[in-house]
């Protein structure tokens, strides 16, 4: 095992270099202790911002430049003068002009102020503004809010930001519209601006001289030609537009509505436009129809010589014919309007109905209380009876109880209808007996039978009775063969 033993003079080496260290240290010390002792504590605003700082510059202009802070020509330092002592003053204030760059009249200049508003800037740089002028401003003129630092070394680097100040300068200009003339003034870059911001609604359809893109200039003359509202209403559809056309058929054209065969509008296509106009475009249409309609047939008679009076038989039977019609049928927008027939004919004639009556003549004899009888006729007929005062004719009249035939008015003498019953006729009634045919009367037609009486013996009848017309037998030509009912 080795070992090895210290010399003296190593053992002495070591504290005398750690001496030296610390005498070193100590005098570094006593050198920073004495420097910050002699520092001059100073409060330093900048744009109203407060720092604390200590300082070895005995002036103002010192201790900005030593702060970093360039100065310019409009600057504001309280103290005035950079060469004042500081231990004269207790703070040192600055406020820097603020940059302001200000663009009127085609030109842009940068100014350096302490104006706190914008009118304050423009009279400064006098700037004038008339009545109908616009400024745009970017930016503001307030100061940062006030702070406190403590620092020997004062933060300048950050310059007040600039204000940009732009005056636009208004304009007259005359606006024609409507027949009315306004003077305006503005500062819209365009013509449409322009119209804008004096609230002027533009429709597509209107005409404006010069055009919405044009520059703006002073006395320009701006016309406005207002379009006209139309309502349109065409095939279910209602179309709302403007327009500068003078009449309906040049409105319809240009909304490419297109009128074929006989459709027509409301009002006419020539109508000049008027305001708030109402245009009906009305669709015509039309078809033809085939239509038939029953023909009655007629109902003939004719004599039938084997068939015994008063008696009728079908010859031959009766048809219907069929009338063929050709109808035009007009419509508007769909609706039917009228008809009208065009022509027409008779696609099947009717065919008569032809009815045989009697002519055949038989005397036959009939039993009656007073005797046997010849009678060629037997007609059903409702009778009545009647006197001569009961006639209707006055007792002082000439004509009173004289009959149709000029007989006197008595128990025998019967009226009727001669187009039943031929007059002079010799006719029979059950329960009356035997009478002639001499009398008619206002209210005796077809099947009725007046009954004569004289005044003594007048009886009274209200029935249907069977009357036989006695032999001999008329003249062809004066038999009724067709009795009414």
């Amino acid at each position: 095992m080795e070992t090895t033993a210290a010399t003296p003079s190593d053992s002495l080496h070591l504290p005398r270099n750690l001496g030296a260290f610390v005498a070193l240290t100590f005098i570094v010390a006593t050198l920073i202790a004495g420097y910050q002792a002699t520092l001059r504590p100073v409060t330093l605003v900048i744009d109203g911002q407060e720092w604390r700082t200590r300082t070895h510059q005995d002036t103002v202009g010192a201790l900005l430049m030593d702060v970093g802070l360039t100065l310019r020509p409009e600057d504001r330092v309280f103290p005035y003068d950079l060469d004042t002592p500081l231990e004269s003053v207790l703070d040192v204030r600055v406020e820097r002009a603020h940059p302001v760059y200000i663009s009127a009249d085609g030109h842009t200049a940068l100014f350096h102020t302490h104006a706190t508003t914008v009118e304050e800037a423009l009279r400064e740089a006098r700037v004038s503004l008339e009545p109908h002028d616009e400024v745009e401003v970017e930016g503001e003129f307030a100061p940062a809010g006030r702070s406190v630092g403590h620092s020997r070394r004062v933060s300048v680097a950050v310059a007040p930001e600039p204000v940009h100040i732009t005056v636009h300068r208004a304009v007259p200009f005359t606006l024609h519209e409507d027949g009315c003339t306004t003077t305006f003034h503005t500062t819209a870059p365009t013509v449409g601006e322009a119209l804008r911001r004096v609230g002027l609604t533009l429709y597509m359809a209107d005409g404006v001289e010069p055009g919405l893109g044009e520059r703006m200039s002073a006395g320009l003359h701006i016309h406005v030609d207002r379009s006209v509202p139309v309502v349109v209403k065409v095939d279910g559809r209602t179309l709302r537009t403007r327009t500068h056309r003078e009449r309906v058929d040049e409105v319809l054209a240009d909304l490419n509505v297109v009128l074929t065969g006989q459709d027509y509008t409301v009002p006419p296509l020539g109508e000049f436009l008027q305001d708030d106009i109402a245009i009906r475009i009305v669709r015509v249409s039309e078809r033809f129809l085939v239509r038939q309609d029953p023909i009655p047939f007629e109902v003939a008679w004719q004599p039938d010589p084997d068939l015994e009076i008063d008696n009728q038989r079908l010859l031959q039977e009766g048809a219907r014919g069929i009338l063929e019609q050709r109808i035009r049928v007009h419509y508007e927008d769909g609706h039917e309007v009228s008809r009208t027939v065009e022509s027409q004919y008779v696609a099947v004639p009717p065919t008569t109905k032809i009815m045989g009556y009697g002519t055949k003549i038989v005397v036959r004899t009939l039993d009656t209380p007073s005797g046997p009888i010849e009678y060629w006729r037997v007609i059903s007929m409702h009778a009545t009876s009647y006197s001569a005062a009961t006639a209707g004719t006055s007792p002082s009249s000439p004509w009173y109880g004289r009959t149709r035939t000029g007989m006197q008015m008595r128990k025998g003498i019967v009226a009727v209808d001669p187009r039943t019953i031929p007059l002079l006729s010799h006719v029979y009634v059950p329960g009356y007996g035997v009478g002639i045919a001499g009398d008619t009367g206002g209210a005796i037609w077809g099947r009725r039978i007046d009954l004569g009486y004289d005044d003594d013996n007048l009886v009274l009848w209200y029935r249907w009775v069977d009357v036989y017309l006695l032999t001999p037998v008329p003249p062809a030509g004066q038999i009724n063969y067709i009795l009414g009912p």
